[in-house]
């Protein structure tokens, strides 16, 4: 699965880009908030991957918390990634955690696509997201090494509170270091 590209711009327009990676050329269909923020020369995207029976599609944006919305928009019946993008298009995550939050249909019927049904079933399938995005986007984003041993950490079966617990109090900069630092101390706890 692709999960990020990092390469250089060939060819944008409004709805997608051209990204060239080491020779081979991607096509990466993106919101309106991504194309603004685009540079012309080397770019680096969160993408998702959606392999179909007739295509293979990437889908791709700067902010991981709008990656994160777009994955559980796809989620919903009847919400498909275009609809997904036009939702992303038309509002950052900021702005669609307030719609979450204040219950607003008419807002969510905005967007292209999306009649009264589909406005409320997204309201009720999304209930709760809005703090999700929120504090995702409140929090400053820590660092890679220790988003990766949160993630190692958590594969082994430990608790999202008592990781962050045991991580805070480690020292070191690599994955390894951290994972290995934060093991010591869960056994304690």
């Amino acid at each position: 699965m692709i999960v990020g590209l990092d390469g250089k711009v060939v060819y944008k327009e409004p709805s997608f880009v051209h990204i060239n990676v080491n020779g081979v050329v991607y096509e990466v269909f993106i919101s309106l908030h991504t194309f603004s923020a685009l540079a012309n020369e080397k770019v680096s995207l969160f993408t998702t991957q959606i392999i179909r029976e007739d295509a293979n599609l990437l889908y791709g944006f700067m902010d991981m918390t709008e990656k994160k919305l777009f994955a559980r928009l796809i989620k919903i019946n009847g919400v498909g990634p275009k609809v997904a993008m036009a939702i992303c298009s038309t509002y950052t995550p900021a702005q669609f955690a307030t719609i979450l939050s204040n219950k607003d249909v008419k807002a969510v019927q905005k967007v292209p696509g999306i009649g009264p049904k589909s406005a409320g079933r997204i309201l009720v399938e999304l209930n709760g997201f809005d703090a999700e995005m929120l504090s995702a986007q409140a929090a400053p984003s820590p660092s890679t090494s220790y988003n990766e041993a949160s993630e190692a950490l958590e594969a082994l079966g430990f608790k999202k509170d008592k990781i962050s617990k045991a991580l805070s109090a480690c020292e070191g900069e690599d994955t390894a270091s951290l994972v290995k630092g934060a093991l010591k101390l869960l056994q304690t706890i």
